[in-house]
């Protein structure tokens, strides 16, 4: 597979262009996005589903300067999909043929299974593990739904219903009534379906997460893998179908939405009301990044090898220049919490956190160094995307701010009291890894000490004097409960 790759998602209602850049077989970031409301659906179904002249040369213009965006960043590879507006138009070879012609793009038209199965690997492969769980993929022409059980993709269902469509057919001529109806009769498809979680892909889901993330003084704006409550989101739902436009912008939709999102939220309502859901999760990975992830994939079953994290190993790859240390550092790190999190009364769930939060503390060394901490803070919880919760990115994050330091400070606890263990464990965790990072202050080529745990004492043994870290142990700050001892023991 070619390192950079361009992917483009013609929409209904979107166009949409990525380029990823590839940093080893499977990890990835990404290296520019575009977007371009081009609508290109725009009265197509009141005209039989044929695209319109003025809509088709929106996109085209689109398209031009994406694939001068592309070339400028050497991307050796495009992979170009069509959803639904083309697949519907009786005039589809017109708009492919003269891309083709003129741009030299090859546009590949996909059904609505494939489309719903695209955003499904995306979700898969890109955000955590979810149990019993129904994707939702609104877009304008149609509307996909996946059924998802922790990685595995058991159905694949696409129907006539998008906000562009619903509004055209129905919203323009005030007919809520008979949208009604027809959004029910293609809702019946889900029928057989158990689902406790909803995974919301599409932009009417997360324009309208967006506005509760930000009405609610959420502490980290990132919107992937955000889950907002339930009850706040069906009641906006509510509010936004019987809004105007001026009440519309006041609860925060955007300008670029306004005339499409009460066809989405309608919808959603009645899938709400179908269900009896649980939890809801936002993605921001949908369509193209299936459609990337597919073609990186394509020997290993569409699916990311067990306990992989493509961010993860992204931030490996290109921010830590000694792996051998970070190795070591999450080790060590591994040990103290074996022998002493029953001590300190630290859930065993906190040490996978613990220990990547280890492999990534000095990753912001090559930004710079006098301010690594600051720098490791940053880009963890900006490009530890994919795969994570929100409380898993900042718990790594704050454990990765504090390595070698003080204790995280009570300012910092109460900004992210919602995402954090409770203080006392949050303390034990930051101890545990200021505490290793201090006893490999000499960076050996290989562990050369061994630790024991006895009645609150931590015994470390080992035939080199140790004699930084014994004297950076006694600048840690201590754990406000601290009942610990620590012992050198020299073998030599």
């Amino acid at each position: 597979m070619a390192k950079r790759v361009a992917v483009i998602d013609i929409g209904s209602n979107s166009v949409r262009m990525v380029v990823y850049e590839k940093t080893s077989r499977f990890a990835f970031h990404i290296l520019h996005e575009a977007k371009s409301r081009v609508r290109i659906s725009e009265n197509a179904y009141q005209n039989d589903g044929n695209l319109q002249e003025i809509p088709m040369q929106r996109a085209f213009d689109a398209l031009k300067d994406f694939l001068s965006i592309i070339s400028s960043f050497k991307a050796r590879k495009i992979l170009c999909v069509a959803t639904s507006a083309l697949r519907d138009a009786p005039n589809q070879k017109d708009f492919i043929n003269r891309v083709r012609n003129h741009l030299g793009l090859n546009i590949k038209v996909i059904d609505g299974q494939r489309e719903a199965y695209l955003g499904a690997v995306a979700c898969i492969n890109l955000l955590p593990q979810q149990r019993n769980a129904l994707s939702i993929d609104i877009g304008g022409g149609s509307t996909e739904f996946s059924l998802i059980d922790k990685q595995i993709i058991t159905s694949n269902i696409s129907v006539d219903l998008g906000t562009v469509r619903l509004k055209e057919l129905f919203f323009d001529k005030d007919d809520i009534d008979g949208a009604k109806i027809y959004v029910d009769s293609q809702l019946k498809h889900l029928d057989e379906a158990s689902i406790s979680t909803i995974i919301g892909i599409g932009g009417t889901f997360r324009a309208i997460s967006n506005v509760i993330l930000n009405k609610s003084g959420y502490p980290i704006d990132k919107l992937h893998s955000y889950e907002p409550n339930y009850d706040e989101f069906q009641s906006l739902l509510k509010k936004i179908v019987k809004s105007d436009e001026d009440e519309l912008k006041n609860l925060g939709i955007k300008n670029s939405r306004l005339d499409v999102i009460k066809p989405g939220a309608f919808i959603l309502l009645r899938v709400f009301e179908k269900f009896k859901i649980e939890k809801l999760l936002t993605s921001g990975a949908g369509v193209r990044e299936g459609v990337f992830l597919t073609d990186l994939l394509r020997n290993s079953n569409d699916r990311f090898p067990p306990n992989y994290n493509t961010s993860l190993r992204y931030i490996l790859d290109s921010h830590i220049d000694n792996h051998a240390y970070a190795n070591q550092l999450c080790k060590v790190s591994k040990m103290l919490f074996d022998l002493m999190h029953e001590e300190l009364k630290i859930e065993k769930k906190y040490r996978h956190e613990l220990s990547i939060a280890a492999k990534l503390c000095m990753s912001g060394n090559n930004i710079h160094y006098y301010s690594h901490n600051k720098n490791s803070y940053n880009l963890i919880k900006d490009a530890l995307e994919f795969g994570f919760t929100h409380e898993q990115i900042i718990l790594i994050a704050t454990l990765s701010r504090y390595a070698k330091r003080k204790l995280p400070s009570p300012s910092h606890i109460q900004k992210f009291k919602t995402l954090l263990p409770d203080s006392e464990q949050l303390e034990s965790l930051s101890y545990l890894l200021s505490l290793a990072v201090t006893l490999l202050s000499h960076y050996p080529k290989n562990i050369d000490f061994t630790l024991s745990f006895e009645n609150s004492e931590l015994k470390i043994e080992s035939k080199n004097s140790l004699y930084l870290a014994k004297e950076s142990v006694k600048k840690l700050d201590m754990m406000t409960n601290n009942s610990i001892n620590i012992s050198f023991y020299n073998l030599s």
